[in-house]
């Protein structure tokens, strides 16, 4: 047999080739670096508390933009894809090079002191970020877990004596991005020039202060001089200095300085410790981590780039000749998801108990359907230690938090979220580290007892919600307080959050608890209106039926289904809140993961279901960029049609999902779309808080995905793959070689690591069409799998 011959049949035979390629040269943590993305783009270790990045005055929410703006600092704390206000960038340091060498002439106050940065400047690589100012001063910054590493290359002269006769200037302030600071302290020594202090500040979306300490050192020079600064003056004297809010909330702008000479390569690097416990803390952490700031540099940089590659090698892709730039969008997500929540162990002022202590779950709202089922799958050793860290946090503050940054309890946006992550871990077999009776009554709290402040933890309205089955329009509620606001969404939540509970009760053996909050997860259609119309600019969209909101009495309110959508203004909890809550009902009238069958029925059975599917995908109804659209995008699943699902992805990626700057739709909330992304290219959705995984058509012929734990490999193999997706169609499938007519599959894919292979076509099949082959439905009815 000729040789190309041979070759030919050894790729028929073979299974695709999957190259043995370093992981991170697919990441470019710039990707939602403009645009709204809110990403964390700087250096930052896997879950890790110091974070990197050079400050700018533009779309800062995660310090750094490529949006052209100018840079005011360079900082150790953030968070990635959060909304709302900008996260943390506390006590940032900034480089400058005083005009004439003269103390008065040097520049302080952030709007006197920014400049702009080069464009081609900027290096963003896992553990590892540089920029060039357009005044000719370098930045490059590198981390440990609590220790940030900032060398500052200026751009010197040179005197007769070939020395430099400027004396650069490092300022520290004492701020955040924010400036939400209420105090802070800062101490110079005049020797060492080492600047220790800390900071009271409002965490950027909750309730509350948080106290950070710094300790910073300074290496590659001499100290010329120090002192303080306010405002737009400093002075040698004194070296220590208190700054309170101001007069009448005037914001002082204050903080520390010193001046360097004898420069070695023209460059101080700067040492930066942080802690929540005490400055001595903060200087310990660095003094242990780093220290030989200037000598081990490069090697804190292959130790973050190592990390990241223990995270990120579970997952290899054969891509079947898909465009490299799918590649990138697959493995940035998988990294972003990993930059929280943050591992704060030992950092925790409040209490210790003995195991991993997680912050930074901002917000669990946006993180449950995804963010937290891909850590399920990718690196469960760490979700498992979120788990039993929200568990702890439940023992010593009473209630699980529904979002928390910087030790302090975020505002609730819904339901009680962190139930669905628990029980999410229980139905996919976590058994390690988490006490499920603890997590059993945890989660009973929630359900049962209101508390005093539920804007920020536990559920409202619960008094109504017992007794008339649904939170009511403008509720009465003298049990507790919070935003009289998202009726209708928190029903569906609170909906959703029982069904959760019945599933961990009825697993744990607890059959009065599960009938119980099995009867109430059916709760969200006392909130259904059989004959709501919809219109657009007066036009009948001509589907009727709709969720609307009601009265106490029992009467119905009204919310025009289409307002806080794209089409109309936007919701939240601030601006213009609603019954819903940063989606329409158009959207939310789909989100009832638990009873969709049910749901399908009220909206008409199959085929109305699916034209009303196809109308909010098209319309400009569909909000791709939040969180609660991800799972419509599936929902075909349960109408008999996956390869619907299948067709309906390929709308958004890569036209809203790409490896560009802008390449996300919105915010990355602390992972969820790179979650979201990653899920939909593998061909496996998740329905958090089930064991359920609905299969489409991947991305790519062939992804694996090794367990860390179990150390199996499940993988997802597409035969008559072509990278023009003209083949999206899934003909047949087969698990371990058995024929799987099921649309969906569970976790043990996974735990087991089984073979999913997937034969594909140019047109829609009958595979996982059948009734008894779409994914499972809580209902009183036939439909139930």
């Amino acid at each position: 047999m000729p040789m190309h011959a041979l070759a030919a049949l050894a790729l028929v035979i073979a299974s695709p080739v999957l190259a043995a390629c370093d992981p991170l040269q697919y990441v470019d943590p710039l990707i939602g670096s403009t645009n709204s993305g809110n990403v964390f783009p700087g250096a930052s270790r896997p879950y890790g508390m110091a974070k990197a990045v050079a400050d700018v005055d533009g779309q800062n929410t995660g310090g750094f933009a490529t949006d052209g703006s100018n840079v005011t600092g360079f900082s150790a704390m953030h968070d990635s894809g959060t909304g709302g206000n900008p996260s943390l960038g506390n006590f940032p340091l900034f480089p400058q090079l005083c005009p004439g060498d003269e103390l008065n002439a040097c520049n302080f106050r952030i709007g006197d002191r920014k400049v702009g940065y080069r464009n081609d400047s900027v290096v963003a690589r896992p553990g590892h970020f540089k920029v060039g100012l357009q005044n000719g001063i370098a930045a490059e910054l590198t981390v440990a877990d609590h220790t940030a590493v900032m060398r500052f290359e200026f751009p010197l002269g040179e005197g007769g004596d070939g020395t430099s006769q400027e004396h650069p200037l490092i300022l520290l302030d004492l701020t955040d991005l924010w400036q939400s600071r209420q105090n802070a302290t800062v101490a110079v020594d005049p020797e060492t020039g080492r600047m220790k202090g800390n900071g009271t500040f409002l965490p950027s979306f909750g309730a509350g202060s948080y106290v950070l300490h710094y300790c910073v050192d300074f290496f590659g020079a001499k100290v010329f001089d120090s002192g303080v600064w306010v405002n737009s003056r400093a002075g040698n004297e004194p070296k220590e200095l208190f700054v309170t809010r101001g007069f009448n909330l005037f914001y002082n702008e204050a903080g520390g300085f010193v001046r360097f000479q004898n420069l070695s390569d023209k460059s101080v690097t700067a040492r930066v410790g942080v802690s929540f416990v005490s400055a001595d803390q903060a200087c310990r952490n660095a003094e242990i981590e780093v220290p030989d700031p200037i000598g081990s540099f490069s090697a804190l940089v292959r130790s973050a780039e190592d990390a990241w590659r223990e995270k990120l090698r579970p997952v290899s892709v054969a891509a079947g000749g898909a465009d490299k730039s799918l590649l990138v969008s697959l493995y940035s997500g998988l990294y972003r998801a990993m930059m929280s929540p943050q591992n704060y162990t030992g950092e925790n002022p409040y209490w210790d108990s003995g195991i991993p202590y997680f912050d930074s779950f901002y917000c669990i709202w946006d993180s449950f359907r995804v963010q937290h089922p891909l850590l399920t799958v990718i690196d469960p050793e760490a979700q498992s230690q979120m788990l039993a860290s929200l568990l702890d946090i439940y023992k010593h503050e009473g209630w699980l938090p529904d979002c928390r940054m910087s030790l302090c309890k975020g505002w609730t946006q819904g339901g009680s979220n962190a139930d669905v992550v628990l029980v999410d871990g229980f139905v996919k077999n976590f058994t390690t580290r988490i006490d499920w009776s603890l997590a059993l009554e945890a989660i009973v709290n929630d359900a049962e007892n209101e508390p005093l402040e539920w804007s920020y933890e536990g559920r409202g309205g619960l008094q109504s919600w017992k007794r008339l089955n649904y939170i009511p329009y403008l509720d009465y509620d003298p049990n507790g307080y919070g935003t009289n606001s998202r009726s209708i969404s928190r029903t569906l939540e609170y909906a959703y959050d029982d069904f959760c509970l019945a599933r961990l009760a009825d697993g744990l053996g607890r059959k009065d608890l599960h009938a119980k909050y099995l009867a109430r997860s059916a709760n969200w259609q006392h909130l259904w209106r059989p004959d709501q119309k919809s219109l657009i600019n007066g036009t009948d969209t001509g589907f009727t039926g709709f969720f609307q909101p009601k009265y106490l009495n029992g009467t119905w309110g009204y919310q025009d289904p289409i307002a806080c959508s794209a089409l109309a203004d936007f919701c939240s909890l601030t601006t213009n809140p609603s019954e819903t809550f940063e989606a329409s009902i158009w959207q939310y009238q789909f989100i009832v993961p638990q009873s969709v069958s049910t749901l399908i029925d009220l909206l008409g059975g199959d085929e109305d279901f699916i034209r009303r599917l196809n109308f909010f995908h098209t319309s400009g109804l569909a909000d791709i960029s939040n969180e609660p659209v991800f799972l419509t995008v599936y929902l075909y699943h349960y109408a008999g049609r996956p390869a619907l699902s299948t067709e309906r992805i390929h709308t958004y990626v890569p036209a809203s999902f790409n490896a560009t700057n802008g390449g996300l739709p919105g915010n990355d909330d602390s992972g969820a779309m790179g979650s979201f992304l990653f899920f939909s290219m593998t061909g496996l959705f998740p329905v958090a808080g089930q064991n359920v995984y609905l299969i489409s058509a991947p991305f790519f012929e062939e992804v694996r995905v090794k367990n860390p734990v179990t150390g199996k490999t499940a993988t997802v193999r597409a035969k008559g793959f072509d990278p023009g997706y003209k083949n999206m169609y899934i003909q047949s499938a087969t698990v371990d070689g058995q024929p799987w007519q099921k649309s969906w599959i569970t976790h043990d894919l996974f735990t087991e690591g089984r073979t999913l292979e997937l034969v594909l076509g140019d047109k829609e099949s009958d595979w996982g069409t059948k009734l008894e082959d779409r994914p499972p439905s809580w209902t009183a009815g036939t439909r139930t799998v």
